[in-house]
């Protein structure tokens, strides 16, 4: 007649463990996560171009705010957000694994709507997620020393971890190829992952909510839900703090404020779904998910305020500048303005004076 004890780490009964634990439902969801990352990924390729990606790695600048942002800033403030708010050593886990995670594809979509550096963006989505492949599972094995006498620390999977995240390194290179051999393609491709990135996450939402139900939302602490509103908000603060001790122009910290709160969620639903056993996760499980809600509401109030009240300002944030960031904002602005460099006299070394080409702007 006595009851066993639950397993210390374990999700116990009603928490939505045994339901994920259903082969078919477990399958299909694996299968689900598995193409959405790699459509996602392939997109990120497709966005990335090569001349690009060198001028900035001459000047770095964007791999640092990757750097800096995904894998000092926002580990850590996952890291405390646990502590303050007491979470257990499953809940933990999830929040550090999602505040590991690179930047997501949202962010980038997110930087085309309040004018900011495409290339910024691109950049620092891209090297922060190759930067991912050491330094995301070195991170959760220095945060998670907090909870290792528990048992879902002692079998966090970092090997695992690797693996998904070196089998992104596929996509992300066909997407490469892909831009430099058919640009056209390749620009179909980013808006197709950009829109796959948003059916994944409705899909998931709706199939974890209907078959599991209201009562496995209803058993995720309050806690859980505080941690997914202020987690996505601090990190687009911290993002901003961070371009502004650069002294970036304002275009450049509206960007990387949003690379840093926007986190790959795709990424961290596959590696939650793919290395840990559902009865071992549980209803943690819907954390990323609601992270991905959060950090896409919160995106689109910044969105919003732009929209209302800095857009007046771009102008003067663009003509100030005193140097050239290589927007493709700024070559747009400069396209509009009448080419009055033609016809001019240019004078050369050794004296010579040399007439250039007359040509009229239209």
């Amino acid at each position: 007649g006595s009851e066993t004890p639950p397993t210390p780490g374990v999700a116990p009964r009603g928490s939505g463990g045994e339901i994920f634990g259903d082969r078919s439902l477990s399958q299909g969801l694996s299968v689900l996560v598995g193409l959405g990352l790699c459509v996602t990924m392939l997109g990120l390729g497709c966005a990335v171009e090569l001349g690009q990606l060198g001028q900035q790695l001459r000047r770095p600048v964007g791999l640092l705010l990757a750097l800096l942002g995904q894998f000092v800033a926002m580990p850590l403030l996952a890291f405390l957000l646990a502590l303050i708010f007491a979470l257990d050593e499953v809940a933990a886990v999830a929040v550090l694994l999602c505040g590991c995670c690179p930047g997501g594809n949202l962010s980038n979509l997110m930087s085309v709507l309040v004018d900011g550096d495409m290339n910024l963006s691109i950049i620092m989505t891209a090297s922060s997620t190759l930067l991912a492949l050491f330094l995301m599972p070195l991170c959760l094995w220095i945060y998670s020393r907090h909870w290792i006498n528990t048992a879902v620390v002692q079998l966090l999977p970092l090997g695992a971890v690797s693996l998904t995240l070196g089998s992104t390194l596929l996509p992300i290179g066909l997407g490469v190829l892909i831009r430099y051999r058919h640009p056209r393609a390749a620009d179909l491709l980013v808006k197709i992952s950009l829109w796959s990135l948003l059916v994944t996450l409705v899909i998931l939402f709706i199939l974890t909510g209907t078959m599991l139900g209201p009562d496995l939302l209803a058993q995720i602490p309050a806690s859980v839900y505080a941690i997914a509103v202020l987690m996505p908000l601090a990190g687009y603060a911290l993002g901003y703090g961070l371009a502004t001790v650069f002294k970036m122009p304002p275009h450049c910290r509206r960007t990387v404020s949003l690379e840093t709160g926007c986190q790959n969620v795709q990424l961290c639903t596959a590696i939650l779904k793919l290395t840990f056993s559902p009865e071992l996760i549980g209803s943690m499980y819907m954390f990323p998910l609601l992270y991905a809600l959060f950090q896409s509401a919160e995106a689109g109030l910044f969105v919003l305020l732009y929209k209302m009240y800095g857009r007046d300002s771009y102008k003067q944030d663009t003509l100030g500048e005193e140097e050239d960031t290589d927007i493709s904002y700024k070559k747009l602005k400069e396209e509009e303005i009448a080419d009055t460099s033609y016809g001019t006299v240019t004078t050369e070394e050794h004296n010579s004076i040399q007439m250039e080409p007359t040509q009229t702007a239209l």
